[in-house]
């Protein structure tokens, strides 16, 4: 019997050494794996009428650049000019926004895996050395006046299996509130990404309008050089003052302001979207291809209010997170109940230096037992209805939440049809106002070459289609931007 029980305990120390290692081993694969999840990414549908999408285990969110200036590879292969869409799908790549979310939808799933785990037997490997104050007996006798072996230096080793039989709810509702919580992040990982096309979007629109008024500011400059040009000429033949030359130039001097302006506004919105598409490179040369296009839409209020409830991403994400926490009050309230389970062990008993040894003895035995445990908790010093009032305070909390949301929604669509219509009502008056601006200029600048009219009227009407010129930019940026508002409310991704 002793060689029996030194070979079980060798086994079992080597069972419990390789265990170690698989660990060891698990994480290191995890390591590789969040390594490899770095470099690619992922796509998640986000309606809640359709199957919700599991997240591809080669797939994540992030791709790290270099922290060097230089820019990487990748970088390298990114051909400007861009258009929108390629920018919004680069930016679906690398935008560290889509990363953290993407690895906030692994880590949920992690805990849906452990909430699951929880129903599955606890297989366990110990092994011990203990020593005594005092010799202990190496096993319980087995009958009345047994002989027995002492010592007070003991090795053991056991198998120790326990397994949930009846836990009043307590692992289901873990497991529902753990599935509802992944895909509360699935969703959350949506609406990131419609709040990142929206904002690609906009500054999108920014940087063609900016480029539009610039160009503007231009022509208005090559036409007030022409004036000037003709305005000399008049003075030498003594049909012009000189003050209208000096004017003039006091003109152009603020034109000459307003594009270097401009072009500081355009150079920044350039960054801005380079930061937004996740370039580390914050000098990459970013230039964008396309045109701000007028696409007449008249969105519903009502529809469009019913559609973003269906399908807006962080209202549905909310509505799970407020069923999840309605599972959390149920494991709180579990607490009340005792947990039943299957236990059992085996294993030997081997003491080292016997004091007392009867010949018949040997001095390692092997032992065992199962059995049903019920384990309840009668009293914790208040702690288990705290538990509860607390979960059913975050319960009431993510209720509210969630009322707020929905009127931030409604809020939301409101403001954003308000904005298209407005938009639209801009750019009908600046179409006017343009080439009414136009008419205007001619015929000031005909009076002026008569000798009817004066330089100033001829600076004022040059400004004042400069003026209409650029409000019908913004405007149609506006309008532009309106559109994309109106689809992030709705819950759109486009």
């Amino acid at each position: 019997m002793n060689n029996i029980a030194k070979v079980v305990f060798i086994i079992i120390n080597i069972l419990v050494l390789s265990f170690i290692g698989c660990v060891i081993e698990s994480s290191d694969k995890t390591s590789r794996l969040t390594d490899k999840l770095r470099n690619n990414s992922g796509e998640f549908s986000h309606r809640e009428n359709q199957p919700l999408a599991t997240l591809p285990s080669t797939t994540s969110p992030a791709t790290s650049f270099p922290t060097t200036s230089a820019p990487s590879k990748k970088e390298r292969k990114i051909k400007p000019p861009f258009t929108l869409q390629q920018c919004i799908e680069i930016a679906l790549k690398n935008n560290p926004d889509i990363g953290s979310r993407h690895f906030e939808v692994l880590s949920a799933k992690a805990q849906e895996e452990i909430a699951a785990g929880e129903r599955w037997p606890v297989i366990k490997l110990q092994s011990a050395y203990k020593h005594y104050f005092h010799d202990q007996r190496l096993v319980q006798p087995r009958y009345p006046g047994e002989p027995g072996v002492w010592d007070n230096d003991m090795l053991s080793g056991d198998i120790v299996f326990k397994m949930p039989l009846f836990t009043f709810g307590r692992i289901t509702n873990n497991i529902k509130a753990a599935t509802l919580l992944k895909q509360s992040s699935q969703y959350q990982l949506a609406r990131t990404r419609e709040e990142l096309v929206f904002n690609i979007s906009q500054v999108f629109y920014k940087i063609l309008a900016q480029r539009y008024i610039i160009n503007s500011l231009k022509f208005s400059q090559k036409a007030l050089q022409a004036h000037r040009k003709r305005i000399t000429d008049m003075i030498e033949v003594q049909r012009a003052a000189k003050v209208d030359l000096l004017r003039t130039e006091v003109r152009l001097a603020d034109i000459k302001q307003r594009i270097v302006a401009e072009q500081n506004v355009l150079s920044i919105l350039r960054k801005v979207l380079v930061n937004f598409l996740g370039l580390r490179n914050s000098n990459y040369k970013m230039r964008v291809k396309g045109t701000l296009a007028l696409n007449a839409i008249t969105p519903d209020l009502a529809k469009s209010i019913s559609i973003a409830y269906m399908q807006r991403a962080d209202y549905l994400a909310m509505k799970k997170k407020v069923n999840a926490q309605r599972h959390r009050l149920k494991v709180a309230q579990a607490g009340r109940w005792p947990i039943i389970s299957l236990d059992a062990s085996y294993g030997f008993r081997s003491a080292l230096n016997p004091s007392t040894r009867p010949a018949s003895e040997d001095q390692t035995e092997d032992e065992g037992f199962f059995g049903v445990t019920a384990e309840w908790s009668v009293f914790e010093g208040g702690r288990i209805e705290a538990r509860i009032r607390n979960e059913r305070a975050k319960l009431d909390a993510a209720r509210e939440q969630l009322r707020k949301l929905k009127l931030q929604i409604q809020l939301d669509v409101e403001t954003a049809i308000l904005n298209i219509k407005s938009a639209s009502e801009r750019l009908r008056a600046t179409e006017t106002s343009i080439a009414q601006a136009k008419e205007s200029l001619r015929i000031e600048r005909e009076k002026y070459a008569e000798g009817k009219g004066s330089i100033t009227d001829v600076l004022d009407a040059q400004d004042a289609l400069l003026n209409a010129q650029t409000a019908y930019y913004y405007a149609l940026s506006d309008y532009n931007t309106a559109i994309a508002q109106w689809r992030l409310a709705i819950g759109e991704e486009k």
